[in-house]
């Protein structure tokens, strides 16, 4: 009886042990085990946060980005970048930053200035738009004047800078969080192509417009890159360099330009709207409409994973603006249907880019 009773408690020390996986160790403190989930979990959930400025910027930044990093644009679309004032809860979120992406060249100095005072010590501000020129190729114009000292801004306007842009985009990217280096990589090698393709259908939409019409006056001066890259001349600018409405004596002096030079349509601005260039175009007698550098097209999201609009991209605000230059200025605008305008990351990716490698 000894034996058996003997038998029996080693058998029920066998079972008991086996109800216990050999690969899990007991806690026995069940919170515990709960905590170290949640903070496990917290570990693969997180993603550093990268801030950006103007939607163009903020777009370029998230294809190339993707899934990896958290990216929010600090300038509300349809906001003058050039007087805006950072509110209150911009430091918050800069202050929660592990990069800052700024297009530099005078553009957002409030929005640089709160970044420094708000930003972890850590937390790199990185310009893209004097990482892309040097100062010898700055330009100076109608809205920027070499005296005020402030250059004209407007990079990403032309697609070659764009590619800068994204190029540069990656690289910080990949500073920031190495292990994503071939992710990021695949998605700027899509979105190159993406860029490549805006850069053709721009040089043949231009080639489209009669020599002698290729010449833009627009609202806001922010077309000088661009006219310098495809072939066009920026005959002026409505807006004064004080960001302020024209007077009546500039506008006469407008009018008597147009005139002289035969442009057959003048460009406003969605940005800063105003009845001024209208009645520029009525007493000129040419036709206008309205372009936008840093305002995309469609209602969208700013982050590029939740967005469904393909047309609410940097590509979808150019390829609109080449559809509007070219009607307004007698080329093809339908050359511009080609484009394929959606991110090369989340929802309006298109199957070529999510499996190229």
């Amino acid at each position: 009886m000894k034996n058996i009773g003997a038998l029996l408690f080693v058998l029920s020390l066998t079972i008991v042990a086996c109800s216990n996986p050999q690969n899990k160790a007991a806690s026995s403190d069940p919170s515990a085990d709960s905590q170290a989930t949640q903070t496990s979990d917290k570990k693969v959930q997180k993603k550093s946060l990268v801030v950006t400025t103007v939607a163009p910027l903020t777009n370029i930044v998230s294809n190339i980005a993707g899934e990896r990093v958290e990216v929010k644009g600090i300038i509300p679309e349809g906001t003058d970048s050039h007087t805006f004032e950072p509110r209150p809860s911009d430091a918050d979120l800069l202050s929660k930053s592990n990069l800052i992406i700024v297009n530099g060249l005078h553009l957002e100095s409030p929005t640089e200035k709160l970044a420094n005072a708000s930003k972890p010590k850590e937390t790199k501000i990185y310009e893209l738009g004097s990482n892309t020129i040097t100062q010898d190729q700055w330009m100076f114009d109608f809205s920027f004047p070499k005296e005020k000292g402030d250059p004209n801004p407007h990079l990403w306007v032309n697609t070659r800078y764009a590619e800068v842009y994204a190029k540069l985009a990656a690289q910080q990217l990949t500073e920031l969080d190495p292990s994503g280096k071939d992710y990021y990589a695949t998605n700027l090698k899509n979105y190159e192509q993406r860029l490549e393709a805006l850069d053709k259908v721009t040089t043949e939409v231009v080639a489209s417009i009669p020599p002698k019409n290729r010449k833009l006056l627009t609202y806001h001066d922010s077309w000088a890159y661009w006219s310098r890259q495809y072939g066009f001349q920026v005959i002026g600018a409505i807006q004064p360099s004080d960001f302020k409405e024209p007077s009546a004596k500039d506008v006469s002096k407008l009018v008597d330009q147009i005139r002289q030079v035969g442009v057959p349509a003048i460009f406003g601005s969605e940005v800063y709207p105003s009845k001024v260039e209208e009645q520029i175009a009525r007493e000129a007698k040419v036709k206008t409409a309205n372009t936008a550098d840093d305002e995309l097209p469609g209602k969208g999201s700013a982050n590029a994973m939740e967005d469904t609009n393909p047309q609410h991209t940097y590509i979808g605000m150019m390829a609109n603006n080449l559809r509007i230059i070219a009607t307004g200025l007698g080329g093809n605008s339908k050359l511009v249907d080609s484009l394929d305008t959606g991110n090369v990351v989340g929802p309006t990716a298109t199957a070529s880019a999510k499996t190229s490698k």
